[in-house]
């Protein structure tokens, strides 16, 4: 379904737009995959990697509403990446993570409605389901604002849909490279905020493909949600170093023991299918939909009341082999 058409991402130049660009290219032949980002060195470092004709690199900000609408122009499907991601530093600028990841992603809703957009994706997080930080809050705020973009499209063809999961193994910023670079600094200890924490994980490729697998399934107003493995915070250190010591350094503002994708508040919107969940919208649309058939013919059903879909709880955890064998490429 991508053959022929024209693709942006925003936040393109991060861990996941660069795997995106890089299976799109692969496995797909685009008119225009179009990188929109605020970095004009990062893009410049991913041009000397991804150079194919098709390739657009759009310097712009989220937060430019003109901006996104010129680079949006006969664009057919956009994957909207773009956010401030890391909770400690939304915690001390919470204005400005507002006005990216709220702000921005109304922003991106105008300019898909205004160039008559096919889909959109939104990247969101475990941290938006019962949020205790300002990232989540602003990622939860995000997600109503897409799930509810579907009411105002005016008659167009334009659908929003949402794709939340966890933790991204090797990903900038998350905590495979980090403890990397503290064991080849040859450190004794690694700091652990705590020996019960719990993570769900998920490779780079592994949510690319759900992405774009979301985009055939996807009738508009879903939240989608993959079944993941969870894993251990004391068993990912002994997966990467078995003889390292462990420094117990305490949570972090805004952090949570373990993460959770689907409430148990929303469990009475929530499907379940072969290897995914769906939260269908809290509001009604002005078009009827059947959520338990997806548009790529898959079918789902009710889960019970009160289920919770939790990285403490979760029936599947990675052993340490396996969470050393996942973490190989990284």
């Amino acid at each position: 379904m991508f053959n022929d058409k024209s693709i942006l991402i925003t936040g393109g130049t991060g861990s996941f737009g660069k795997q995106f660009v890089k299976t799109i290219l692969k496995y797909y032949q685009p008119r225009r995959v179009v990188v929109y980002s605020r970095d004009e060195l990062k893009q410049y470092e991913m041009q000397q990697v991804f150079s194919s004709p098709a390739m657009r690199y759009f310097i712009g900000d989220v937060r430019d509403a003109d901006r996104l609408k010129q680079a949006m122009q006969g664009v057919d499907y956009v994957i909207h990446a773009a956010a401030l991601k890391q909770v400690p530093a939304a915690e001390y600028n919470p204005m400005e993570c507002i006005k990216t990841n709220i702000h921005g992603a109304q922003n991106v809703i105008d300019a898909a409605i205004a160039n008559e957009v096919d889909k959109i994706i939104a990247l969101s997080t475990d941290k938006a389901a019962n949020p205790i930080n300002l990232y989540g809050a602003t990622k939860l705020a995000s997600d109503k604002l897409f799930v509810a973009a579907n009411n105002i499209t005016g008659g167009r063809r334009t659908r929003f849909a949402v794709v939340r999961y966890g933790n991204v193994v090797g990903s900038r910023g998350s905590v495979v490279p980090l403890f990397k670079k503290l064991i080849a600094e040859g450190v004794s200890e690694l700091p652990v905020t705590d020996s019960k924490m719990t993570r769900f994980w998920i490779t780079l490729q592994e949510g690319v493909n759900f992405v774009l697998r979301n985009f055939a399934r996807m009738h508009g107003g879903e939240i989608f949600v993959p079944k993941l493995p969870s894993v251990r915070i004391i068993d990912l250190v002994e997966a990467m170093s078995p003889d390292m010591g462990i420094k117990i350094i305490g949570i972090r503002p805004g952090e949570k023991l373990h993460e959770t994708m689907v409430p148990a508040d929303d469990s009475h919107l929530t499907l379940e299918f072969d290897n995914h969940y769906v939260i269908k919208p809290t509001i009604n649309f002005t078009y009827r939909v059947n959520y338990e058939l997806d548009a790529a013919g898959e079918k789902g059903k009710a889960v019970a009341q009160g289920f919770e879909y939790n990285s403490g709880t979760n029936p599947e955890f990675l052993s340490v082999e396996e969470i050393r064998e996942m973490d190989k490429g990284y």
